[in-house]
């Protein structure tokens, strides 16, 4: 039988404000096993996995590791039992080199200066030993995606980490990084380390896991040898329902452009070109898919489409109008929606109840407001309707909206941009860090839209999606355009990734043809 490296047993947690993240939560892991852990946002993950590393204390249960029951009380200590974390988003520093990250905290001593020298030797020998190798003295702001999670993994493992949690590790990686990326935790699961997998991709759960824990409403609905269930029984476990796991939708058939970008130029902050002589055109009742390995552009791009950020060359025509110089709620008034890439910081007022979130673009609506002053009757009402129709899960509209799960957080933002009859969607990785359920939803409602005549774009890392949901395609690699597809239907994740990557540029002449432009 095999030895338990890992046990969370009968795991509670409520929360002072009453809220029950974890009702009663079971978490076994075998040693040396790659183990996926999955469910809806809101399902008790997260809140899991921050007991487990020490970061949020259990109301009731027990945890063991190795054996032995432990309380686990701080992250240090967590670290001091051998486990490591790997977040979405990285902790490092960008201004230091890989080194000075990985021994961050840590820094081996020659008398009482840092010994950078025993350092990067440690770090090389260490990365090479594990198939993890990244140059010592490059600095991680000058690394790709890829690079900087082999730093956060040579990080845990330089602080001792027997077992690691990975959470959504794949989430801004191209396929051939993926394909790396599981090559290096087979390699360490050889080594006799445990991975604890989240991720809501279930085809790479079936790739490179043993065994999936699935957890719903904070209760665990089982334990599955991932060989013995399909991608729809995963689906149909975590959300209690079947999920159409395929973007369904008709043929397009483009109208009148919406949003033409020609000869675009932006600089970025640190006086670098950031875009580079882009051109492309948005037509009704398309929908245009940016794929890209995140930092070639496509943040940029979007902040100068949406007036979050200026542009130094070329023009952006919306609706026929030139928008330069146009402020955030101009352009917004030419019918182009918005939902941000960070929802967190960049979608919502998190101390603001749902309802009031999604009436903050509507201030100047006289159904919410007369003379300045509120309807509370027609805001209440309203709120209720986006409830409702957007399958918002809540125990009440009046809640801040920090409060919900992060595909409930990213189904209150959509309301908000739909609802206000827009022309034109500006999508940037809607559906990131969002379960099944809440994924198909928002899917299907871009489809209608663009059934329904509107122009949307979908900026996404997710292959998977931006190929379901495209009718054309562009690609950015170092700020370019450096393929522009026509027929997305024709296309897969491994050409796809091999733009991404800049192995393959199409040449000006393909990209004026796809663009209609000969």
């Amino acid at each position: 039988m095999a030895e338990e490296a890992l046990r969370m047993s009968h795991i509670v947690k409520v929360y002072p404000n009453g809220v029950m993240a974890n009702k009663d939560v079971t978490l076994s892991v075998e040693r040396g096993e790659i183990h996926a852990l999955s469910g809806e946002n809101g399902a008790g993950k997260s809140t899991l996995m921050k007991i487990l590393f020490g970061e949020e204390q259990p109301t009731s249960g027990e945890i063991y590791v190795n054996g032995k029951q432990v309380h686990m009380t701080s992250p240090q200590m967590a670290i001091k039992l051998g486990i490591g974390m790997v977040h979405q988003h990285f902790m490092l520093v960008p201004s230091l080199t890989v080194a000075e990250n990985i021994i961050l905290g840590m820094e081996p001593k020659k008398g009482i200066m840092t010994d950078l020298n025993f350092a990067r030797k440690q770090v090389e020998e260490m990365g090479k030993k594990y198939n993890l190798f990244v140059e010592p003295d490059r600095r991680v702001e000058d690394l790709t995606v890829g690079q900087k999670q082999k730093v956060e993994i040579l990080k845990a493992l330089f602080r001792g980490a027997k077992i690691l949690i990975l959470d959504e590790p794949t989430a801004v990686l191209t396929p051939q990084e993926t394909q790396e990326l599981f090559d290096e935790l087979l390699h360490l699961k050889d080594n006799g380390y445990t991975i604890i997998f989240i991720s809501h991709k279930l085809q790479e759960i079936k790739q490179i896991c043993s065994r999936i824990t699935i957890i719903r409403r904070g209760e665990t609905m089982g334990v599955h040898d991932v060989s013995q269930v399909s991608e729809q029984d995963i689906s149909r476990l975590m959300v209690g329902r079947d999920v159409v796991l395929n973007v369904e939708k008709k043929e397009a058939h483009p109208g009148a452009p919406l949003v033409k970008i020609r000869d675009l130029v932006v600089i970025n902050e640190n006086g670098k070109r950031a875009v580079g002589h882009v051109s492309f055109t948005l037509r009704k009742g398309e929908i245009l898919g940016i794929a890209g390995v995140e930092g070639n552009g496509q943040n940029e791009l979007v902040s100068a489409l949406t007036g979050m950020g200026s542009y130094s060359g070329g023009t952006i025509e919306v609706n026929g109008q030139d928008i330069k110089g146009f402020s955030v709620e101009k352009i917004r008034k030419l019918k182009l929606a918005h939902i941000p890439a960070d929802r967190m910081t960049m979608g919502m007022a998190p101390r603001l109840s749902i309802t009031e979130n999604m009436i903050a673009d509507k201030l100047g609506w006289k159904r919410f407001f007369k003379h300045g002053v509120r309807n509370p009757k027609a805001v209440k009402e309203y709120g209720d309707e986006m409830v409702k129709e957007y399958l918002i899960f809540c125990k009440s509209k009046e809640v801040s909206i920090n409060s919900l799960s992060g595909g409930n957080i990213q189904k209150a933002v959509l309301a908000r941009e739909l609802s206000g009859s827009p022309e034109i969607i500006v999508a940037d990785q809607p559906t990131r860090g969002v379960d099944v359920g809440a994924t198909e939803f928002i899917r299907q409602r871009l489809v209608q839209m663009r059934d329904e005549g509107k122009g949307v774009i979908v900026i996404s890392s997710d292959l998977n999606e931006v190929l379901g949901l495209s009718d054309s395609l562009i690609v950015m690699y170092e700020g370019k355009i450096a393929a522009y597809i026509k027929d997305v239907s024709k296309m897969t994740e491994e050409q796809l990734g091999v733009y991404m990557l800049g192995i393959h540029l199409q040449s000006e002449e393909e990209i004026k043809e796809a663009r209609h432009e000969q």
